[in-house]
């Protein structure tokens, strides 16, 4: 069943409603943040109106996860976090968070990315602030492969820059010029959140056509967005466009795009397909198989396999 076929009613195989699917969001003090992800629920809602669609914030802002898992009592729920990788959110907070309500049935699914659709999101907010398919011509040549990106290999990018590690062959002196994209994403200490957004920057790389896609990051890890448009100039691309890799609007966003030279994308938003994205994840995780180690997990979730509904605690 693809991610469009769901039946909207939501009713699973035994005729009972789903499970209420909590859209976990990390929290923000800018409010056009808020009202981002109130469109985009919203939109979650008009695509499966019979889905029980909550919000919960791990920090800042009402209501708070804790919250509103409380106020699920002792329902079924699926935790959809609206994150963009791997990190300490979704290997921590989010299982702690689970195991506060120990009455409710939980389950948690996989971060966003890195997938396809958030791909086609950034390909689209590019597009609107000016991006023209004629804009590549100039960064590939014929020896260039498909999917080809400038971004470091990753021992080069766990480091503090871009590295050079983009090799002196046809290929990589076809990209030294024209158009390029830098990822602004948060940024996290966690690797494994770095490996995610570099696999997020190739998957760019490739829908663009081999335009060099470079990961940088607002805080936590390096390169910077100034420092990947320095490097990237160095290197003879003086067309350079900020692709924001945000989920809304806020301060990272804001700082992020101001460093561009040339275009900067808006933030993913509430665009259609990440709407789609949400349900798409918790289908994912209500329909997994049962797990006989009951776990709630982050791994088990990463697999694309959520816990098990396990019993509740009974009072």
């Amino acid at each position: 069943m693809t991610i469009q076929d769901r039946p909207a009613n939501d009713i699973d195989d035994h005729g009972s409603a789903g499970p209420s699917l909590v859209v976990v969001a990390h929290g923000s003090r800018d409010p056009r943040t808020r009202a981002t992800i109130a469109t985009l629920l919203d939109r979650v809602r008009e695509l499966r109106p019979g889905v029980d669609v909550r919000l919960g914030h791990l920090g800042i802002d009402e209501p708070l996860l804790s919250g509103t898992l409380a106020g699920l009592g002792t329902g079924r729920a699926v935790l959809v976090p609206l994150l963009l990788s791997r990190g300490t959110h979704i290997k921590r907070d989010l299982p702690t968070a689970a195991a506060s309500a120990p009455r409710l049935h939980t389950r948690i699914a996989a971060p966003l990315g890195p997938h396809p659709l958030l791909v086609e999101v950034l390909h689209a907010r590019l597009a609107e602030a000016g991006w023209r398919m004629d804009a590549t011509s100039e960064s590939r040549g014929s020896a260039d492969a498909p999917g080809a990106t400038d971004a470091p290999a990753p021992a080069a990018a766990a480091g503090a820059g871009i590295g050079t590690g983009t090799g002196t062959g046809p290929a990589a002196r076809t990209r030294r010029g024209g158009a390029a994209v830098v990822l602004a994403a948060a940024g996290s200490l966690d690797p494994e959140s770095a490996a995610d957004t570099r696999r997020t920057a190739a998957l760019l790389s490739e829908r663009l056509g081999g335009v060099p896609v470079v990961p940088a990051y607002a805080s936590a890890a390096s390169p910077t967005v100034p420092e990947a448009v320095r490097a990237l100039a160095a290197r003879g691309h003086h067309r350079t466009a900020v692709a924001s890799y945000f989920t809304a609007p806020g301060h990272f966003a804001t700082r992020s795009a101001a460093a561009a030279p040339w275009i900067a994308a808006a933030p993913l938003g509430a665009h259609p397909a990440m709407a789609r994205l949400l349900l798409h994840r918790y289908d994912q995780a209500r329909d997994a198989p049962y797990d006989q180690a009951r776990d709630t997990s982050y791994d088990t979730a990463h697999r694309h396999l959520a816990s098990a509904w396990p019993e509740p605690v009974r009072a």
